[in-house]
Parts: structure tokens; sequence; C-alpha cells
């Protein structure tokens, strides 16, 4: 276990390095001018080329590459002379817009996007499995097809859309919720948790739709595997056949898919933090990409990367206790 939990670690160190140089290689062949952009509009062209030397962009390409990897690990020294900034462990730059380092703009807004992920997903694992459960056992009746029609109609409305229905009718009409504003769990469990439950309702409406058919279609192939027949044949209980023979099979597929949805939840859910307006990465995401704010863009980049290959990691880890069958593997 140890010497494949290291080669997988590799791996992930791998992955990180690639995505790193894929998207600078993107932002170094872009038409736009970064420092044209931090410089302002009313820059001439010698103070433009000012701040580019001060940003290192006069460098070739792979020493802007080196010297960001090298960055990371161990620091780094921004410009030359007087106006030399030093960036610490871990140093992904400073950003274009408001010269703050990236490394802390991510840790201010990651509070936000992990709380909305997990509460998100908490809902829509929870919803998604009980309504294909209960589908699959009711195969080919009415509640089957209500279950499928509504889940297929979930799944088809876009985020920003679902979003803007449930401010109308649950803020505006209604008056049940109250507008999304993020409360840090430090002011209480209740505020925010209550002001984060109608974002929690727009992704799980999304994703529970797609698990429910998921965990559907996945439990009626289970069903029909004879090791099902013969634990019946033995006489088990219909619930005990359900939940630990059954349900426990078919969570192979839907623990890889929840793996790969939650680990990119938590590096920011840009249409519905910027629906809301809540002050999450995916927001931070949002304004970097429109104003090419090149080292906030790669700072996310390898955090969304480094979520979803830490939770491919932990879902290889799960299979183990879900499915024997890889234990002894």
């Amino acid at each position: 276990m140890t010497r494949y939990l290291l080669r997988r670690l590799a791996a992930v160190a791998g992955v990180l390095l690639v995505i790193c140089a894929v998207t600078f290689a993107v932002f170094y062949v872009l038409p736009s001018d970064p420092a044209a952009h931090a410089c302002g509009k009313t820059c001439t062209p010698e103070q433009v080329t000012l701040v580019r030397a001060q940003m290192g962009l006069d460098r070739p390409v792979y020493e802007q590459f080196g010297g960001y990897v090298t960055g990371i690990f161990t620091g780094r020294v921004l410009g030359d002379g007087p106006t030399a900034l030093e960036c610490s462990v871990p140093c992904f730059g400073y950003s274009y817009q408001n010269a703050l380092p990236v490394w802390d703009l991510l840790t201010d807004r990651l509070p936000v996007s992990v709380s909305l992920a997990l509460g998100a997903a908490a809902l829509w694992l929870a919803g998604g499995l009980a309504v294909g459960l209960v589908a699959a056992l009711r195969r080919g009746t009415a509640l089957d097809r209500s279950l499928m029609a509504a889940t297929l109609a979930s799944a088809s409305a876009p985020v920003y859309f679902t979003a803007m229905m449930l401010l109308l009718i649950l803020v505006q009409r209604l008056e049940w919720l109250p507008y999304p504003d993020y409360r840090p769990i430090s002011e209480g469990p209740a505020a925010w948790a209550g002001n984060l439950l109608l974002p929690w309702m727009t992704l799980a409406s999304l994703y529970a739709a797609m698990y429910a058919r998921l965990t559907r279609a996945s439990m009626i192939e289970t069903m029909a595997e004879p090791y099902i027949r013969t634990a019946r044949a033995k006489g088990l209980y219909e619930r005990t056949v359900v939940t630990k023979h059954g349900l426990r099979s078919a969570l192979t597929p839907i623990v890889t898919i929840f793996g790969m949805d939650l680990g990119g939840l938590l590096a920011g859910a840009v249409i519905t933090e910027h629906v809301f307006g809540l002050p999450g990465v995916g927001q931070l995401t949002y304004d970097a990409i429109f104003k090419a704010d090149q080292p906030v863009v790669l700072g996310v980049t390898l955090l969304a990367a480094f979520f979803i290959t830490l939770a491919n990691l932990g879902v290889d880890l799960v299979y183990a206790v879900i499915d024997p069958r890889v234990r002894y593997a």
C-alpha cells in the first residue's frame, strides 16, 4: 500500500507539472500583453516596457516557467532593484491587477468554495442515491417513470436558470430564504448553512439528477447478477440483499464520478458563485480570465488539478472498502 501511494503521489506531481506547462504555454501564445493590462491605459510604451521587465516577461519563456515552478517550493524574488518583491513559499506569483500574492487570494477565497462544494455534495449524493435506488427497485412502474422524467428535466435545466428561478420563488416571492451572503461557519452553523442553502440546492438539483440516473442503471445491472440470486436463495432479508450486496457493489461507478465532481467543485463553481455573488475561487477565476491575469489563472488551474487528482487517489482507496475484489487484487 505504501508503494502504491508513493507511485500515485509521483503521478500526481507529474500531472500537475504537465498542466502547469500547458497553461503557461497557452498564456504565452495569447496576443494580449499582461504588462499593458497591469500598467493601465494611460501608460506610455516606455512605462509598459519597464513593467514588463519588473514582471520578468522580457525573459525567455523557459526561464519564466522554471522560475515559476521552483518558486512554488523555494520562493523567489520578482523584479530587480528597489521595486523587487519577495515572494515567500509557496510562491504562485502576484496578481497583475492588484499586486496581491496569488496564494493569499486563493486561501482567502477557498473557504467559500469548499463550503459550497461540500454542502452541495452532501445534498446531491443523498438525494441522487435515494431517488435512483427507489426507481431501480420499482423498475417499470409509474413511480419509476415519473422519477426519471423529473431527473431528466432537472438535468436539462442550465445552472443559471435554476439559480434565477430559485431566487425568484424562494427569496423574492415566498421569502423563505435570505439572499445568499456568505457567512463563515465561525459566526454560527445556522447562519452559515442558511446563507448557502440556495446555492447548495442549485448545484444539487443538477448533480442529483445525474446521480439518480446513474444509480438506477447501476442497481438494475447489479440486481441481475448471479450472486444476488444466491443471496436471496439463502433466505436473506430483501433489505440486506439490496443494501449489503446490491447497493454496495453498485457504488463503484458512482464513487468514481463523485470524486471527479467534488474535486472540480472544490476549486470553484464559476457559474453558481457568479450568479449568487459568492466571493469564492470560481468568482476569482471569472475575474482573472476576463482580465487575463495569468498568475491567478495559473494558481486556480493548479489548485483545481490538485483537488481532482487528490480526489481520484481517494476514490481508489475507497474502492478497497466498498469492493473486496479490489482489496484482494
